[in-house]
């Protein structure tokens, strides 16, 4: 990818795409700046979402967050990068009582406080979509 005045974009085939016009993630000044990211896939159905026969739905913090990290991971490895290189993270919560089982997930791909980023947890009136329970962007170190 070719780069822009505001640095590199990358924008993957393999997930979803954004709802407006932004990227993936973006390469600047040594840092890879990734847009929020859920649990959508390409396809627009959602990991964590259990349609049910009557129109509702069953949804499931944990599989969301875990597809969220996923699809970062997935973003990351396209810049060259992984998620120990992310020194910044904001998890943005529907419902903060989902916040003890996002984290037990959260600690399963950031085990060690001290190789963690910095993070910032904050619940939001709502997503892009009803069905969303947590979005998650951050900021990694570009590798040299």
């Amino acid at each position: 990818m070719s780069e822009l005045p505001n640095g590199t974009p990358f924008l993957l085939k393999d997930r979803a795409g954004g709802l407006a016009n932004y990227p993936h993630a973006r390469k600047a000044g040594g840092f890879i700046f990734v847009s929020g990211i859920s649990s959508r896939r390409p396809d627009n159905t959602w990991e964590g979402v259990e349609e049910n026969a009557d129109g509702t739905w069953t949804l499931d913090i944990k599989a969301q967050t875990k597809a969220v990290l996923q699809n970062i991971s997935v973003i990351l490895a396209a810049a060259g990068a992984s998620l120990e290189n992310v020194i910044d993270l904001t998890v943005f919560l529907v419902d903060m009582k989902d916040y003890k089982e996002m984290n037990e997930v959260y600690n399963t791909f950031f085990p060690v406080p001290e190789n963690g980023p910095s993070r910032t947890t904050v619940a939001v009136k709502q997503l892009p979509n009803p069905r969303l329970l947590i979005e998650i962007k951050c900021t990694a170190v570009a590798p040299q």
